[in-house]
Parts: structure tokens; sequence; C-alpha cells
């Protein structure tokens, strides 16, 4: 975790530094809101932790000009002020978390992980692996065993619906709607025929097949 630390407080920034390295973290710190913003704004950290009232240009300020950049590193924002509105005016100005001083490192350093954990889960999903059975999102290639697999726009779609629920079981209904966006049911074997297809180009010469049809059901893809 390599952690941006804003804070003009020579004795509080000397003991969230310290506490930070003993925690593993890699921690830089500024002393006003200037040197601040430049460091940010040159990127590569995980979490800000960011004062409020400081010297050249204030917590606020700075928060706000990094979200105009379109900067969306996680901002903790760390303060004196505690009432209810201070905290709503943190974060509507960009800040994802508000811890008041004085406070428990061990509660802020929790605070960090979760923003992490957070931002984490936000990250957008590229690629896709089921077994051995790879999609990628971006160049839109298929492998499975390191082998090539091509495939048409719709058997794609088909897939990627699929793997992106794989080990549940996929109604025909589901398929109409996701894949073919069809909110009936037009009483025609075209997702039969697509299934066909696509088991045949991603199960044959394979020791072990993933697309099953679970019979009355739907279909499942599982390794």
């Amino acid at each position: 975790m390599r952690v941006l630390l804003v804070e003009d407080d020579p004795q509080l920034s000397a003991y969230l530094l310290k506490a930070l390295r003993e925690v593993g973290a890699t921690a830089d710190h500024a002393v006003d809101g200037r040197e601040g913003l430049f460091l940010a704004a040159g990127g590569g950290y995980d979490v800000l932790i960011l004062d409020r009232m400081l010297p050249k240009l204030d917590g606020l300020g700075l928060l706000r000009t990094l979200r105009a950049s379109g900067d969306t590193t996680p901002v903790l924002v760390l303060s004196a002020l505690g009432d209810v509105e201070d905290r709503v005016v943190g974060l509507r100005a960009g800040g994802d978390d508000y811890v008041t001083k004085p406070f428990a490192f061990s509660e802020l350093h929790a605070r960090l992980e979760a923003l992490l954990r957070r931002r984490a889960g936000e990250a957008p999903v590229t690629r896709l692996q089921v077994a051995d059975l790879e999609l990628d999102l971006l160049s839109r290639e298929v492998r499975r065993g390191g082998t090539a697999i091509p495939l048409q726009p719709r058997e794609f779609t088909l897939l990627e619906y699929l793997m992106r629920h794989a080990g549940q079981v996929v109604t025909r209904t589901m398929l109409l709607e996701h894949v073919w966006d069809y909110h009936f049911d037009p009483q025609t074997n075209v997702i039969d025929v697509h299934i066909s297809r696509l088991r045949s180009k991603i199960d044959r010469g394979f020791e072990t097949p993933l697309l099953h049809t679970v019979r009355g059901a739907g279909y499942i893809l599982r390794g």
C-alpha cells in the first residue's frame, strides 16, 4: 500500500508515518496543500490521507481539484472538524471516508484497507477464465489450453454470458433476454443451434467438456 499523507502537524505526521511504515505501507508526506496536490497529481498512490486545514491550499480545495482532473484515488479525510455538516461537506467534496481527530490508528488502518478493497472490487473485468478456457474482452480473443478458438460475434457474446455465470444454470429465457435481447420466446431453435456450434468449438478435441446441458432447465459452463 502506497500512501500519501498531507498533514501540516509535525507531531501527528511523525506518528502516522511511523505507524504506516510499521504495518508495511510506503508513505510519502506533504506539509501543505500545494505540495500535496503536486505529489498526488503525479499518481501512483493507492490512497491519500488528507487533513482539511492546510496552509497554501486547504484540504477541500486540493480534493476538489483532484476530482475535477479525473483523479479517482481513494481519499480519507482526517480532520478535527467532526460535526455532521463538516463530514457531509468533506464527503461531498470527493472524500471517500472521513475520520475525526483524535482517532485510533487501528481504526484508521482498517478504514484504509476497506477503501483499497472497495477500489479493487471496482476494477473493470477484462479477462474471464473457466478451467483452461480464457476469454479476453479487450482483444476479443478466446483460447483453450493456449489454442486460439475463432468465434462469430454472437458466439462470443453467448460464451461471455456463460462465463460470467460459470457454475450457474443459465435458462433459455436468460439467454434470450441477455444475448438476443428478446423479451419473449420466438419459438425457434436459435439457442440450440448456437449452443451446439459453441460446444463444438470449445469442447471438441479436449478431454474435459465444459459446456453442459441441464435437461429441462438450461445450460451450465463449469470446469
